[in-house]
Protein backbone atom coordinates (compact mmCIF):
# COMPACT_ATOMS: atom_id res chain seq x y z
CA UNK A 1 0.00 0.00 0.00
CA UNK A 2 1.21 3.53 -0.74
CA UNK A 3 -0.01 7.02 0.12
CA UNK A 4 1.42 10.52 0.19
CA UNK A 5 0.90 11.22 3.93
CA UNK A 6 0.61 8.48 6.56
CA UNK A 7 -1.24 9.82 9.61
CA UNK A 8 -0.70 8.01 12.90
CA UNK A 9 -3.70 8.53 15.17
CA UNK A 10 -7.40 8.81 14.42
CA UNK A 11 -8.33 11.46 16.96
CA UNK A 12 -9.53 14.93 15.95
CA UNK A 13 -6.11 16.24 14.85
CA UNK A 14 -5.38 13.23 12.62
CA UNK A 15 -8.86 13.23 11.10
CA UNK A 16 -8.84 17.01 10.54
CA UNK A 17 -5.44 16.85 8.82
CA UNK A 18 -6.62 13.96 6.66
CA UNK A 19 -9.81 15.79 5.71
CA UNK A 20 -8.02 19.00 4.73
CA UNK A 21 -5.30 17.20 2.76
CA UNK A 22 -7.73 14.97 0.87
CA UNK A 23 -9.83 17.97 -0.11
CA UNK A 24 -6.62 19.53 -1.46
CA UNK A 25 -5.95 16.41 -3.57
CA UNK A 26 -3.27 14.90 -1.29
CA UNK A 27 -3.82 11.23 -0.40
CA UNK A 28 -3.68 10.01 3.20
CA UNK A 29 -4.10 6.86 5.24
CA UNK A 30 -5.02 7.21 8.92
CA UNK A 31 -3.91 4.44 11.31
CA UNK A 32 -5.71 4.30 14.65
CA UNK A 33 -4.86 1.83 17.41
CA UNK A 34 -8.37 1.73 18.89
CA UNK A 35 -11.78 1.04 17.41
CA UNK A 36 -13.99 3.81 16.07
CA UNK A 37 -16.47 3.27 18.91
CA UNK A 38 -13.67 3.64 21.46
CA UNK A 39 -12.47 6.91 19.92
CA UNK A 40 -16.01 8.31 19.91
CA UNK A 41 -16.54 7.34 23.56
CA UNK A 42 -13.70 9.54 24.83
CA UNK A 43 -14.96 12.55 26.81
CA UNK A 44 -12.89 15.68 26.24
CA UNK A 45 -13.19 19.45 26.46
CA UNK A 46 -15.36 21.46 24.14
CA UNK A 47 -14.31 25.13 23.94
CA UNK A 48 -13.23 25.89 20.37
CA UNK A 49 -11.16 28.90 19.35
CA UNK A 50 -12.04 30.94 16.28
CA UNK A 51 -9.19 29.34 14.33
CA UNK A 52 -10.45 25.79 14.91
CA UNK A 53 -14.02 26.79 14.08
CA UNK A 54 -12.85 28.20 10.75
CA UNK A 55 -10.69 25.14 10.02
CA UNK A 56 -13.66 22.82 10.56
CA UNK A 57 -15.70 24.89 8.14
CA UNK A 58 -12.87 24.84 5.60
CA UNK A 59 -12.68 21.06 5.99
CA UNK A 60 -16.39 20.68 5.21
CA UNK A 61 -17.04 19.44 8.76
CA UNK A 62 -18.57 22.48 10.42
CA UNK A 63 -22.26 22.38 9.47
CA UNK A 64 -23.55 20.58 12.59
CA UNK A 65 -21.24 22.66 14.80
CA UNK A 66 -22.79 25.83 13.35
CA UNK A 67 -26.30 24.46 13.97
CA UNK A 68 -25.84 22.97 17.42
CA UNK A 69 -22.80 24.70 18.92
CA UNK A 70 -23.12 27.65 21.27
CA UNK A 71 -21.20 30.88 20.72
CA UNK A 72 -19.99 32.41 23.97
CA UNK A 73 -19.16 36.09 24.21
CA UNK A 74 -17.39 35.83 27.58
CA UNK A 75 -16.76 33.89 30.77
CA UNK A 76 -17.03 34.49 34.52
CA UNK A 77 -14.25 34.55 37.10
CA UNK A 78 -15.02 34.08 40.79
CA UNK A 79 -12.92 34.48 43.90
CA UNK A 80 -14.19 33.24 47.27
CA UNK A 81 -17.78 34.09 46.36
CA UNK A 82 -17.24 37.31 44.39
CA UNK A 83 -17.81 37.02 40.62
CA UNK A 84 -17.22 39.23 37.59
CA UNK A 85 -17.47 38.74 33.83
CA UNK A 86 -14.87 39.04 31.07
CA UNK A 87 -16.61 40.13 27.86
CA UNK A 88 -14.60 38.66 24.96
CA UNK A 89 -16.42 40.60 22.25
CA UNK A 90 -15.93 43.89 24.06
CA UNK A 91 -12.31 43.11 24.96
CA UNK A 92 -11.01 41.72 21.64
CA UNK A 93 -13.93 41.39 19.23
CA UNK A 94 -13.99 37.57 19.18
CA UNK A 95 -15.98 34.66 20.61
CA UNK A 96 -15.51 30.98 21.38
CA UNK A 97 -17.69 28.06 20.31
CA UNK A 98 -18.83 25.56 22.94
CA UNK A 99 -19.12 22.23 21.13
CA UNK A 100 -17.90 18.92 22.53
CA UNK A 101 -14.70 17.35 21.22
CA UNK A 102 -16.56 14.06 20.84
CA UNK A 103 -18.96 15.81 18.47
CA UNK A 104 -16.05 17.34 16.55
CA UNK A 105 -14.58 13.85 16.12
CA UNK A 106 -17.93 12.42 15.03
CA UNK A 107 -18.34 15.17 12.42
CA UNK A 108 -14.83 14.55 11.11
CA UNK A 109 -15.50 10.81 10.81
CA UNK A 110 -18.67 11.57 8.85
CA UNK A 111 -16.75 13.97 6.60
CA UNK A 112 -14.03 11.36 6.01
CA UNK A 113 -16.68 8.77 5.12
CA UNK A 114 -18.31 11.19 2.70
CA UNK A 115 -15.10 11.65 0.68
CA UNK A 116 -14.04 7.99 0.90
CA UNK A 117 -10.91 8.63 2.96
CA UNK A 118 -9.00 5.62 4.32
CA UNK A 119 -9.10 5.23 8.12
CA UNK A 120 -7.78 1.92 9.47
CA UNK A 121 -8.77 1.01 13.04
CA UNK A 122 -7.40 -1.60 15.46
CA UNK A 123 -3.90 -1.08 14.05
CA UNK A 124 -1.57 -2.64 16.64
CA UNK A 125 2.24 -2.58 16.91
CA UNK A 126 2.58 0.51 14.70
CA UNK A 127 6.24 1.18 13.84
CA UNK A 128 7.85 3.98 11.82
CA UNK A 129 10.80 3.22 9.54
CA UNK A 130 13.45 5.10 7.53
CA UNK A 131 12.16 8.52 8.51
CA UNK A 132 15.16 10.33 7.07
CA UNK A 133 15.01 8.43 3.78
CA UNK A 134 12.07 6.66 2.16
CA UNK A 135 9.62 6.37 5.05
CA UNK A 136 7.18 3.55 5.61
CA UNK A 137 4.92 2.39 8.41
CA UNK A 138 4.16 -1.16 9.55
CA UNK A 139 1.36 -2.45 11.76
CA UNK A 140 -0.47 -5.63 12.62
CA UNK A 141 -4.12 -6.56 12.90
CA UNK A 142 -6.18 -9.74 12.95
CA UNK A 143 -5.19 -10.51 9.34
CA UNK A 144 -1.42 -10.16 9.78
CA UNK A 145 1.35 -7.59 9.25
CA UNK A 146 0.97 -4.69 6.81
CA UNK A 147 3.23 -2.05 5.27
CA UNK A 148 2.40 1.48 4.10
CA UNK A 149 4.94 3.42 2.02
CA UNK A 150 4.60 7.20 2.04
CA UNK A 151 6.26 10.56 1.41
CA UNK A 152 5.69 11.87 4.95
CA UNK A 153 4.46 10.69 8.35
CA UNK A 154 2.26 12.90 10.57
CA UNK A 155 2.40 11.78 14.19
CA UNK A 156 -1.02 12.62 15.65
CA UNK A 157 -1.04 9.72 18.11
CA UNK A 158 -0.97 11.55 21.42
CA UNK A 159 1.36 11.69 24.39
CA UNK A 160 1.70 7.89 24.70
CA UNK A 161 2.02 7.20 20.97
CA UNK A 162 5.00 5.91 19.03
CA UNK A 163 5.68 9.00 16.92
CA UNK A 164 7.54 11.19 19.39
CA UNK A 165 9.64 8.26 20.55
CA UNK A 166 10.78 7.75 16.94
CA UNK A 167 12.80 10.97 17.21
CA UNK A 168 16.23 10.07 18.67
CA UNK A 169 16.97 11.17 22.23
CA UNK A 170 20.01 13.02 20.92
CA UNK A 171 17.72 15.22 18.83
CA UNK A 172 14.69 15.57 21.11
CA UNK A 173 14.44 17.99 24.04
CA UNK A 174 11.49 17.75 26.42
CA UNK A 175 10.18 20.38 28.85
CA UNK A 176 7.72 19.43 31.58
CA UNK A 177 5.95 20.83 34.61
CA UNK A 178 3.76 18.50 36.69
CA UNK A 179 1.19 20.22 38.91
CA UNK A 180 0.54 18.86 42.43
CA UNK A 181 -3.20 18.34 41.88
CA UNK A 182 -5.76 17.06 39.41
CA UNK A 183 -9.28 17.79 38.26
CA UNK A 184 -12.18 15.60 39.29
CA UNK A 185 -14.80 16.03 36.58
CA UNK A 186 -18.35 14.79 36.20
CA UNK A 187 -20.80 14.84 33.33
CA UNK A 188 -24.49 15.07 34.25
CA UNK A 189 -27.75 15.34 32.32
CA UNK A 190 -28.66 18.61 33.99
CA UNK A 191 -29.04 22.18 32.68
CA UNK A 192 -25.85 24.25 33.10
CA UNK A 193 -25.87 26.53 36.11
CA UNK A 194 -24.80 29.50 33.95
CA UNK A 195 -24.95 30.37 30.25
CA UNK A 196 -21.15 30.86 30.17
CA UNK A 197 -18.24 29.13 31.89
CA UNK A 198 -17.42 29.99 35.51
CA UNK A 199 -13.81 29.70 36.68
CA UNK A 200 -13.80 29.83 40.48
CA UNK A 201 -10.79 30.36 42.76
CA UNK A 202 -11.56 29.42 46.34
CA UNK A 203 -9.63 28.70 49.52
CA UNK A 204 -10.98 25.12 49.27
CA UNK A 205 -9.57 24.81 45.74
CA UNK A 206 -10.45 25.58 42.14
CA UNK A 207 -13.80 24.74 40.51
CA UNK A 208 -15.14 25.08 36.96
CA UNK A 209 -18.73 25.14 35.72
CA UNK A 210 -18.88 24.18 32.05
CA UNK A 211 -21.35 22.57 29.68
CA UNK A 212 -21.81 20.50 26.53
CA UNK A 213 -25.33 21.60 25.60
CA UNK A 214 -28.45 23.05 27.29
CA UNK A 215 -29.16 19.72 29.02
CA UNK A 216 -25.64 18.37 29.57
CA UNK A 217 -23.28 19.91 32.14
CA UNK A 218 -19.60 19.34 32.81
CA UNK A 219 -18.28 20.34 36.24
CA UNK A 220 -14.83 20.08 37.83
CA UNK A 221 -13.15 20.53 41.19
CA UNK A 222 -9.46 20.57 42.09
CA UNK A 223 -8.44 17.48 44.09
CA UNK A 224 -5.14 16.07 45.44
CA UNK A 225 -3.29 13.67 43.17
CA UNK A 226 -3.74 10.98 45.80
CA UNK A 227 -7.54 11.01 45.39
CA UNK A 228 -9.30 8.31 43.39
CA UNK A 229 -12.65 8.45 41.64
CA UNK A 230 -13.95 5.84 44.09
CA UNK A 231 -13.31 8.30 46.93
CA UNK A 232 -15.97 10.66 45.59
CA UNK A 233 -19.68 9.87 45.63
CA UNK A 234 -21.93 12.08 43.53
CA UNK A 235 -23.31 13.64 46.72
CA UNK A 236 -19.82 14.46 47.99
CA UNK A 237 -18.91 16.05 44.66
CA UNK A 238 -22.00 18.26 44.56
CA UNK A 239 -21.47 19.36 48.17
CA UNK A 240 -17.88 20.37 47.49
CA UNK A 241 -18.70 22.02 44.16
CA UNK A 242 -21.41 24.15 45.77
CA UNK A 243 -19.02 25.23 48.52
CA UNK A 244 -16.57 26.63 45.94
CA UNK A 245 -19.16 28.52 43.87
CA UNK A 246 -20.64 31.94 44.73
CA UNK A 247 -23.77 31.58 46.88
CA UNK A 248 -26.21 32.70 44.19
CA UNK A 249 -24.70 30.19 41.73
CA UNK A 250 -24.80 27.37 44.28
CA UNK A 251 -28.45 28.18 45.07
CA UNK A 252 -29.61 27.61 41.48
CA UNK A 253 -27.41 24.58 40.74
CA UNK A 254 -29.39 21.59 39.45
CA UNK A 255 -27.77 18.30 40.44
CA UNK A 256 -28.23 14.78 39.16
CA UNK A 257 -26.51 11.41 38.79
CA UNK A 258 -23.13 11.49 37.07
CA UNK A 259 -22.97 9.72 33.72
CA UNK A 260 -19.16 9.98 33.62
CA UNK A 261 -16.65 10.69 36.36
CA UNK A 262 -12.87 10.86 36.09
CA UNK A 263 -9.75 12.49 37.52
CA UNK A 264 -7.25 14.13 35.19
CA UNK A 265 -3.77 15.07 36.44
CA UNK A 266 -2.48 18.46 35.27
CA UNK A 267 0.80 18.86 33.44
CA UNK A 268 2.54 21.11 30.93
CA UNK A 269 4.75 19.37 28.39
CA UNK A 270 6.54 20.36 25.18
CA UNK A 271 8.82 18.29 22.95
CA UNK A 272 11.15 20.01 20.49
CA UNK A 273 11.64 19.85 17.54
CA UNK A 274 8.31 18.88 15.97
CA UNK A 275 9.94 17.72 12.74
CA UNK A 276 12.62 15.11 12.18
CA UNK A 277 13.33 13.99 8.65
CA UNK A 278 10.00 13.09 7.06
CA UNK A 279 8.19 12.92 10.41
CA UNK A 280 6.05 15.76 11.77
CA UNK A 281 4.55 15.75 15.28
CA UNK A 282 1.10 17.20 15.71
CA UNK A 283 -1.09 17.78 18.78
CA UNK A 284 -0.62 15.87 22.04
CA UNK A 285 2.28 13.91 20.53
CA UNK A 286 4.29 17.11 20.95
CA UNK A 287 2.62 19.05 23.74
CA UNK A 288 0.24 18.82 26.70
CA UNK A 289 -1.37 21.78 28.49
CA UNK A 290 -3.44 21.95 31.66
CA UNK A 291 -7.15 22.08 30.80
CA UNK A 292 -7.54 25.42 32.59
CA UNK A 293 -7.36 27.52 29.42
CA UNK A 294 -9.01 24.99 27.05
CA UNK A 295 -5.97 24.92 24.78
CA UNK A 296 -5.32 21.20 24.15
CA UNK A 297 -7.57 20.60 21.14
CA UNK A 298 -7.07 24.16 19.92
CA UNK A 299 -3.28 23.82 19.88
CA UNK A 300 -3.60 20.57 17.95
CA UNK A 301 -5.70 22.49 15.42
CA UNK A 302 -3.07 25.17 14.96
CA UNK A 303 -0.46 22.46 14.37
CA UNK A 304 -2.78 20.99 11.74
CA UNK A 305 -3.12 24.41 10.13
CA UNK A 306 0.66 24.91 9.82
CA UNK A 307 1.27 21.34 8.64
CA UNK A 308 -1.58 21.45 6.12
CA UNK A 309 -0.24 24.74 4.73
CA UNK A 310 3.30 23.35 4.52
CA UNK A 311 2.35 20.06 2.87
CA UNK A 312 0.07 21.62 0.26
CA UNK A 313 2.82 24.10 -0.60
CA UNK A 314 5.35 21.22 -0.82
CA UNK A 315 3.27 19.43 -3.45
CA UNK A 316 3.25 22.67 -5.43
CA UNK A 317 7.06 22.79 -5.28
CA UNK A 318 7.61 25.08 -2.27
CA UNK A 319 9.28 23.53 0.83
CA UNK A 320 9.44 26.67 2.95
CA UNK A 321 6.31 25.71 4.88
CA UNK A 322 7.45 22.25 5.93
CA UNK A 323 10.96 23.55 6.66
CA UNK A 324 9.50 26.19 9.01
CA UNK A 325 6.75 23.97 10.45
CA UNK A 326 8.39 23.23 13.81
CA UNK A 327 9.43 26.85 14.41
CA UNK A 328 6.01 28.27 13.47
CA UNK A 329 4.05 25.73 15.51
CA UNK A 330 6.26 26.05 18.59
CA UNK A 331 6.05 29.85 18.62
CA UNK A 332 2.28 29.63 19.09
CA UNK A 333 2.52 26.63 21.43
CA UNK A 334 4.76 28.44 23.89
CA UNK A 335 2.39 31.41 23.99
CA UNK A 336 -0.47 29.04 24.82
CA UNK A 337 1.75 27.33 27.41
CA UNK A 338 2.34 30.71 29.07
CA UNK A 339 -1.39 31.46 29.11
CA UNK A 340 -2.38 28.05 30.53
CA UNK A 341 0.37 28.23 33.14
CA UNK A 342 -0.63 31.75 34.23
CA UNK A 343 -4.34 30.93 34.46
CA UNK A 344 -3.63 27.69 36.31
CA UNK A 345 -1.30 29.49 38.73
CA UNK A 346 -3.82 32.26 39.38
CA UNK A 347 -6.89 30.07 39.97
CA UNK A 348 -5.65 27.02 41.91
CA UNK A 349 -4.60 26.52 45.51
CA UNK A 350 -1.10 25.04 45.67
CA UNK A 351 -0.02 22.87 48.61
CA UNK A 352 2.43 24.78 50.78
CA UNK A 353 1.74 28.15 49.15
CA UNK A 354 2.89 31.12 51.20
CA UNK A 355 0.68 34.03 52.25
CA UNK A 356 2.60 36.16 49.74
CA UNK A 357 1.77 33.78 46.88
CA UNK A 358 -1.91 33.77 47.88
CA UNK A 359 -1.93 37.58 47.85
CA UNK A 360 -0.39 37.57 44.36
CA UNK A 361 -3.25 35.36 43.16
CA UNK A 362 -5.72 37.81 44.69
CA UNK A 363 -3.93 40.73 43.06
CA UNK A 364 -4.03 39.09 39.63
CA UNK A 365 -7.78 38.58 39.86
CA UNK A 366 -8.32 42.11 41.16
CA UNK A 367 -6.34 43.46 38.21
CA UNK A 368 -8.56 41.55 35.77
CA UNK A 369 -11.69 42.92 37.43
CA UNK A 370 -10.62 46.58 37.25
CA UNK A 371 -8.40 46.73 34.15
CA UNK A 372 -9.80 46.64 30.61
CA UNK A 373 -6.25 46.10 29.35
CA UNK A 374 -5.82 42.99 31.50
CA UNK A 375 -9.19 41.63 30.35
CA UNK A 376 -8.25 42.27 26.72
CA UNK A 377 -5.06 40.24 27.15
CA UNK A 378 -6.96 37.35 28.73
CA UNK A 379 -9.69 37.50 26.06
CA UNK A 380 -7.18 37.58 23.20
CA UNK A 381 -5.45 34.46 24.52
CA UNK A 382 -8.64 32.64 25.52
CA UNK A 383 -10.36 33.11 22.16
CA UNK A 384 -7.13 32.19 20.38
CA UNK A 385 -4.08 33.98 19.07
CA UNK A 386 -4.08 34.34 15.28
CA UNK A 387 -2.36 31.70 13.17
Amino acid sequence: MRTQVAIIGGGPSGLLLSQLLNRAGISTVVLERKSRDYVLARIRAGVLETGLVNLLREAGAGARMDREGHLHDGCHLAQNGRMFRVDFKEACGKQVMVYGQTEVTRDLYDAQDAIGATVIHDAEDVALHDLTGSPYVTWTDATGTHRLDCDFVAGCDGFHGVSRQAIPDTVRTEFEKVYPFGWLGILSRTPPVEDELIYAAHDRGFALASMRNPQLSRYYIQVPLTDKVEDWSDEAFWTEFRARMPEDVAARLVTGPSIEKSIAPLRSFVSEPMRWGKLFLCGDAAHIVPPTGAKGLNLAASDVHYLYEGLTAHYRGDDRGIDAYSQRALARIWQAMRFSWSLTTMMHRFPGATDYERRMQDADLALLERSATARALLAENYTGLPY
